[in-house]
């Protein structure tokens, strides 16, 4: 298969040829058979600018962007805001870009998207790279050739690269953690965050374990630093020029917090406590030794609500509820502490492993914005962020980053105090604000991120949010690619959004009078694609 893009002062041309079968594509609802031919357009229907044209048959599907000399004012070289002038835009790959056997899937797909992506002036990719991938099979043995297959391409198109080590795993799609590391959990479950009822979370390792030698000897700190150091290694000849970034996973999903909400896939209640498994009771145990107070030591709260329960619905986080108690501030300030110096440690093991390369290290927080306007905000309580006397709570967080030169990857940037339910008591928006002026105060550079589905004005408020100047928002990171997000419909509110947000301007490639091919050949293996230039 090939893959080329011609460019001259007339228009330019994005043709791609994608394995339809492979990828399964959908428009819409409707599945395409036989064939037919898709519009999405880049502008207004009073435009004479020729649009993106999709052709689809049963065996391919086939892209063409045109760009003519009519195009919409957009297109052409126009100053960028000066607000947004210094926003890269970058874009997520799925998370099963790479299979657990380190084949790349939907290879054909993906190389046609990285084009098209191209073509509209994103400026990167976001690849996330997962632990139970690369190292599945046995500790200290690293298989990087998916990964590496996916850089080249990047590469290749002309495209930066964001990578994300991922020391979780992922439910949808189902990505565990490394296999070995799943038998010593058999043998030992006490490495997993634990709820009351004894349910384990495990698509992620306990913080209370980062400095105990429970994976054949190791701690997980050490193993985390062998990942980064094989990794670095690895990729040695993209760092600095095509990663520009690393994200280091810091928990669940990727995100720093405790997985309170593991059993309640609707978030209706506030999550619950997870401070059951060996290893934390082992530590509040100690604390409360160490405080004079052993009897609080025993287990978490006991008038915590259940998952699916309200905050109300028990005493807890009321107002004037336990929480505000001596013995709420006892706990609440222990389960913050283990979250924080987690924190702590992954970003120094990663700082201490990618010092002198010169590429940017992040780490993400959620945007725990339910039950926001309750007084005791009880979904951040349950995720671990807690400051007692009201100090904010996430200036131990920021601190953290700011002490290892970290930039902090905000998601939510999406989303709008308006569309949320009113008995959920939600506002990301004074949450993200909130997040936000923290960074500010401790110098901390701030990324964003769109939440995980589309949401109504979802487009708009991104670009309101990058528009704000207390903050400077260096990069932002769409989420994510897939069949949904080059339908006709997404994809052309997404070109609208792009436009909105950068004012796409035209590459000297373009504006020159020679007209150049350029072909990426693909075989049939996982091995990195070739380019070749007419």
């Amino acid at each position: 298969m090939e893959v080329s893009v011609i460019g001259n002062p007339q228009a330019r041309i994005c043709r791609a040829e994608l394995a339809y079968r492979e990828l399964g594509f959908r428009f819409g609802s409707e599945v395409i058979s036989g064939e037919s031919r898709n519009r999405v357009s880049f502008c207004n229907q009073s435009s004479k600018w020729k649009e993106i044209a999709i052709r689809c048959s049963h065996r391919s599907v086939k892209c063409e962007a045109i760009v003519s000399d009519d195009a919409p004012p957009f297109l052409n070289s126009t100053p960028k805001s000066k607000s947004l002038e210094s926003v890269k835009l970058f874009v997520g790959l799925p998370l099963d870009t790479v299979s657990d056997c380190n084949n790349v899937n939907h290879l054909k797909a993906i190389t046609a998207g990285l084009k098209a992506l191209k073509l509209l002036g994103v400026q990167g990719i976001e690849l996330p790279i997962f632990w139970g991938v690369v190292e599945k099979e046995a500790a200290g043995r690293y298989e990087w050739s998916g990964y590496l297959a996916v850089a080249e391409i990047v590469k290749k198109v002309g495209l930066k690269l964001h990578v994300s080590l991922s020391f979780h795993g992922s439910k949808h799609p189902e990505i565990g953690l490394p296999d070995w590391v799943a038998k010593i959990g058999e043998a030992e479950p006490g490495i997993y965050f634990t709820d009351r009822y004894g349910q384990q979370y495990k698509d992620c390792l306990s913080f209370a374990v980062d400095d105990v030698p429970v994976l054949h000897g190791k701690t997980p700190m050490e193993v985390y630093r062998g990942f980064c150091d094989s990794f670095k290694s690895a990729f040695s000849d993209y760092m600095g020029n095509t990663i520009t970034g690393i994200t280091l996973g810091l928990g669940p999903d990727g995100e720093l917090k405790y997985p309170s909400h593991q059993h309640n896939v609707k978030r209706s209640g506030a999550g619950e406590f997870q401070c059951y498994d060996k290893h934390m009771l082992t530590a509040l145990k100690a604390y409360a030794e160490s405080t004079g107070n052993p009897l609080w030591g025993l287990g978490g709260p006991h008038d915590a609500p259940a998952y699916d329960h309200q905050p109300n619905s028990s005493t807890f986080f009321s107002d004037g509820g336990s929480w505000e108690s001596q013995y709420g501030n006892f706990f609440l300030s222990w389960y913050s502490s283990l979250l924080t110096s987690h924190a702590d440690r992954v970003l120094s093991v990663a700082s201490s492993a990618f010092s002198g390369i010169g590429v940017p290290l992040c780490g993400k927080l959620p945007l725990l914005h339910q039950w926001h306007k309750l007084r005791s905000q009880p979904s951040e309580l349950t995720a671990g962020f807690y400051s007692s006397n009201g100090q904010d709570r996430y200036e131990a967080i920021t601190e953290i980053f700011a002490k290892n030169s970290c930039r902090m990857i905000i998601p939510g940037m999406d989303l709008s105090d308006e569309h949320q339910s009113p008995e959920s008591l939600s506002s990301p928006e004074s949450l993200l604000a909130h997040i936000k002026t923290s960074c500010k105060k401790q110098g901390v550079v701030v990324s964003g991120q769109n939440s995980s589905t589309p949401v109504p004005g979802g487009f708009e408020r991104i670009v309101e949010n990058l528009k704000d100047e207390n903050v400077g928002i260096d990069l932002f990171t769409y989420q994510r690619m897939g069949a949904l997000f080059f339908s006709p419909e997404h994809f052309h509110a997404f070109t609208v959004f792009v436009r909105n947000l950068s004012r796409f301007e035209l590459s000297s490639d373009d504006k020159a009078a020679d007209v150049e091919d350029e072909t990426v050949s693909i075989g049939s293996g996982t091995g990195a694609p070739s380019l070749q230039t007419a």
